[in-house]
Formats: C-alpha cells, structure tokens, sequence
C-alpha cells in the first residue's frame, strides 16, 4: 500500500481537502428537468471548489471484482428504458482520467482492475450535467462488486481518502431508500409523498449518519425492521457507504435534497466536509 500522497503523481497535493458526496440520483429524467433536486446539486457545486476530476461510485456498475474505468474519452451509457427519445439524445463529453485510474489500481495493490470499455452511466452523468453542465471535469467511475457485504466496501473505499487532498471530488450516486416495485406512480409528483415505513427507515438512516454509527449503516440488513422494503437488493444503497468510510473524524456532515418520492424512494443527500 502507498504510505506517502505524494507518490501519486498524476495530482499533486494542492493543500484543499475536497468534500465528499452521496447523492440521491432518482430519476434519469433529472438530466432535463430543473427541478428541487437538480436545484439542490447546482448549489452544492457552486458552494465547493471545483474540483480536478469527479470519481463516481454509481448504483449501476456493478461487477464481480473491482474495476476503474480508465477510458481517455467515456461514451454516455443510456442504461434504462421506457424514456422520451430527448433523454437518449443527451450526450455528456467529459474526459477521463486514465493516470489517476491507474494509479488507484496502484493504490489497491492490484486488487482492482483496469477497464477500458465502460463509459459513463446515467447513475453519473444525469448528477454531473446539472452541476457541471459544460462536461468541463474529468470523470471515471470505481465498480462496486456485487458479490460483496456492505462491510467490505466501507473498508475498500478507505483508501481512496488521500484523493481528497488532490482535487478529487469523490461521489457515491445511489438512493437510500429505493424499492421501484412499490412506486406510487400516481403520486409521483408529490414531493415529499413517502410510505410510513420509507419515511420511518430513512429517519433512522439519517439519524446514524449524522452520529457517526457507521457500524450499523454497514449491517443495512438488521438496522429496521422495514430494511428489506427499503432495500430490496442493496445496488442503491451501497455508494452510501463509500461515500460515509471518507468521513475523518469530527468531520462535518450535512444533509440536502431531504425528500421522498413515489411513496417508496428517497432522495435524502449527503455532504461531509468542505
């Protein structure tokens, strides 16, 4: 393992610890839309340093092992259906960031590996259009390997800390609360229209996250009794937890976006530091 930041030579340590986000993406359709939630991203991104390059963790690559997508120029990867033909149109050119890639794979040791054909998914470029509309920072996405517990990867995200000193803004792009089966379509429009049991788990998510319990978000499974309705399989939730093992102590944390939608989604939002 690295000891010294400085033996990352693709971004030097320029002195500005970046923040960290978890973001509720919700729907694709939030690329088009100026709405709330979109509103909520532009003012963080205004609110933070710009930052050299955006690594994402997003609900929607997931592999078996870990990869870092090291592509010079990503496509934007339309992973979804059922949309108008306007949100298959967009395009989101920004570069990526084959150095820093490789050098996280030297971070880790060899344990995650090179991938040089994923793009950019929607679970990126529907949160980066809006906060950074001109597709002027690089992006490249860390997998999330779908064999693994929740454990595994709060500890495999620690690593990537001393990214934060060199301009790296990193994001985890999921939904605390995502259960698609159980969406009230017809109360979609409803900000703020959550089930009992979405808006009673989410409290408890929150609550966690602002007392630092890291050790219970971990074990998502037996934290409520409604964790199964909330997290019918963990692809959403997981980005939390890489976005929560960046966290140095006494770190502040602050929440945004803090609504839910169609009864059985979340937006709720996290920012630590900056």
């Amino acid at each position: 393992m690295l000891s010294n930041i400085n033996e990352l030579i693709a971004l030097p340590d320029n002195g500005i610890k970046m923040p960290v986000l978890f973001i509720g993406h919700g729907s694709p359709m939030n690329a088009l839309e100026d709405n709330l939630f979109t509103r909520g991203w532009k003012n963080v991104a205004k609110e933070i340093p710009l930052p050299k390059v955006i690594l994402f963790i997003s609900a929607h690559w997931l592999t078996r092992g870990t990869y870092v997508s090291g592509v010079q120029h990503p496509n934007t990867i339309h992973d979804f259906g059922g949309f108008p033909k306007a949100l298959f149109d967009v395009q989101y050119p920004a570069p990526g960031f084959p150095e820093l890639a490789n050098e996280i794979i030297t971070l880790y040791e060899g344990n995650v590996k090179l991938d040089q054909e994923w793009g950019l998914d929607h679970g990126v470029w529907s949160v980066a259009k809006p906060m950074y509309p001109n597709a002027n920072v690089p992006c490249l996405q860390l997998s999330i390997d779908y064999s693994r517990p929740g454990e595994y990867h709060y500890t495999l995200a620690k690593r990537l800390r001393i990214l934060r000193n060199k301009g790296v803004l990193i994001i985890g792009s999921g939904n605390m609360v995502h259960n698609l089966g159980m969406v009230a379509f017809d109360k979609i429009n409803e900000i703020g229209f959550g089930f009992d049991w979405a808006l009673d788990i989410n409290e408890t998510f929150k609550r966690n996250i602002l007392e630092g319990n890291h050790v219970s978000l971990q074990k998502y499974e037996s934290i409520h009794s409604a964790s199964k309705k909330a997290i019918p399989t963990p692809d959403h939730y997981f980005p939390l937890l890489y976005s929560l093992a960046l966290q140095d102590k006494n770190e502040k944390v602050e929440l945004f976006n803090d609504y839910a939608v169609g009864g059985s989604l979340t937006m709720t939002s996290v920012k630590i530091g900056g």
